[in-house]
């Protein structure tokens, strides 16, 4: 990279340009996760959707710009798993002369929670991509990239984070991890949300919070207890039954400066454990979600012009007639894991991006027929029949025109289990002005809209067994990826694409493609 990215954010300049390199085995595409760039999808990054991938020994300059957001967001690799490694925090500081709407803090420190495998990651996908199982699940989580002194194997590595007493400090915690939501707590001290997704929110205070992956908050913790060592400790929301998942947990500490042993050695001081909820426990990450508000009243979008409805959700494919079932076909009763979007299994073209082939309209590559509401309405979170468990593969995308109203209703389903789905749309930041439990009802379930100070975020998680509610205006030409951000599951299919048109004169158009973008 030209220079650091602590030098790009906090700098006045609101263009970055990142030159990636890629010395890697693999393709790769790096994406920009949350970042609000208008016009300019081909920074944008998702393999084979804006962009064809960077091949080893290539490189591409990702060139756009952030507007409006302050706070924490992130980057990370767009192309199979290579997610698990190839992610770092993306910070935007208030302009030079502003300052933040809560005290300012004594220091500022990221806390990345991520997930580990004692394998490569692409083996495990490519493994599972093969028996059409589930893949094995990770070895541990991180924290900074540390597991932390629970595992054997790091307790020399754990990440100290410092604080000294009457001093309130930032953290920044994002959930880089590929398959699990997770819980987040420090011992004994309590947390004030102050922004999350890179959008300052009315601040609260709790002592557990739970982001899925692809999700950012803000924090300020206080320095207001006794001088000593407290467990920062990270571990699984579960809300998938009967599914295996990594129920390992991962730390790091909280070390007051003026601690007993603080800088000495202190292996005989065990710092002080926080109590975790429960790996199921959905009614504190109810209670969570629920507590979210934006700083200010808000423009919600009113007039709608586009009234969606996702089903999204897990399905099983029959083995095919010319598959070794035994080897190939190791889903539940020798079928192949798979997922969708309204009855569609997401499909990635192999010759082009889908951003290429609207630009230069090259035919075949994808259709724009996907469909505005479920092909078949059923009792969504009921015993859905068997009927409805295999989707139809297929790359299409909804075509929205610039400046349209949108509202989406995301609506989980108990195909093979229900789960909470973290759905994260490129390209935008949306309002979720409602969420629930069971299936949606447009005569009753209207009266728990917020269209007065809803958040403001671009990674929202369905709740297991429930639904959510998003509004946004299609202002950014292009073709956005929206999907499911545990990574399995949009190796299964749980994706789908918005195609937004042009508007009128150049502002309202998607740039020109860039020189250097990488060929297919």
């Amino acid at each position: 990279m030209g220079c650091s990215l602590d030098q790009l954010l906090k700098s006045i300049m609101e263009i970055l340009w990142f030159s990636v390199v890629n010395r890697a085995q693999y393709n790769v595409t790096i994406h920009w996760h949350g970042v609000r760039q208008l016009r300019t999808g081909w920074a944008d990054g998702p393999e084979f959707v804006t962009q064809c991938p960077i091949r080893p020994g290539g490189k591409y300059t990702y060139r756009f710009t952030i507007q409006g957001q302050e706070g924490t967001l992130w980057w990370h690799a767009h192309s199979s798993w290579l997610r698990a490694t190839v992610y770092g925090a993306l910070i935007i500081h208030p302009r030079q002369g502003s300052s933040y709407p809560f005290p300012q803090p004594k220091r500022e420190t990221p806390i990345i929670l991520g997930e580990w495998w004692n394998a490569n990651p692409i083996d495990v996908v490519r493994e599972a991509t093969r028996t059409g199982g589930a893949p094995n699940v990770s070895d541990a989580y991180t924290i900074n990239g540390q597991p932390g002194d629970l595992y054997n194997c790091s307790a020399q590595d754990t990440v100290i984070v410092p604080i000294d007493s009457g001093e309130t400090n930032l953290l920044r915690v994002i959930n880089a991890a590929m398959n699990q939501p997770l819980f987040f707590t420090v011992a004994n001290h309590k947390l004030t949300v102050v922004g999350a997704d890179a959008s300052y929110v009315k601040p609260f205070t709790t002592t557990v919070l739970m982001l899925g992956p692809g999700q950012t908050t803000d924090v300020l913790i206080s320095g207001d207890q006794q001088s000593s060592r407290y467990y920062m400790a990270a571990r699984a929301y579960q809300s998938a039954q009967n599914a295996a998942f990594d129920n390992t947990t991962t730390t790091a500490i909280l070390e007051y400066k003026s601690a007993p042993c603080a800088a000495k050695n202190c292996s005989g001081s065990k710092p002080i454990m926080p109590p975790l909820p429960a790996y199921n426990d959905t009614a504190t990450v109810t209670a969570f979600s629920n507590s979210f508000r934006s700083r200010d009243k808000v423009l919600v979008p009113t007039d709608i012009d586009e009234n969606l409805f996702f089903a999204v959700g897990l399905g099983l494919n029959n083995c095919p007639p010319n598959f070794n079932k035994a080897s190939q076909c190791q889903g539940p009763n020798g079928t192949r894991f798979t997922a969708s979007m309204n009855n569609v299994s997401f499909q990635l073209p192999s010759t082009f991006s889908l951003l290429q082939a609207h630009q230069l309209r090259v035919p075949g590559v994808f259709t724009t027929d996907f469909p505005a509401k479920p092909p078949v309405q059923f009792d969504y979170t009921g015993n859905v029949s068997r009927s409805l468990w295999q989707p139809v593969p297929g790359t299409k995308v909804y075509k929205l025109k610039y400046g349209s109203r949108v509202q989406l209703v995301l609506q989980d389903t108990s195909i093979v289990t229900p789960e909470n789905h973290p759905i994260h749309l490129h390209g935008y930041d949306f309002y979720i002005i409602a969420e629930g439990f069971g299936n949606f009802n447009p005569q009753t379930d209207t009266s728990k809209f917020n269209l007065v100070d809803p958040p403001l975020r671009n990674t929202v998680g369905v709740p297991v067994n429930g639904w959510a509610v998003i509004r946004f205006v299609a202002d950014n030409p292009g073709v956005w990826l929206m999907h499911c951000h545990l990574d399995v599951h949009i190796t299964w299919g749980l994706a789908m694409a918005f195609l937004v048109e042009n508007g009128v004169g150049e502002l309202q158009s998607l740039e020109s493609p860039p020189a250097d973008l990488p060929p297919c």
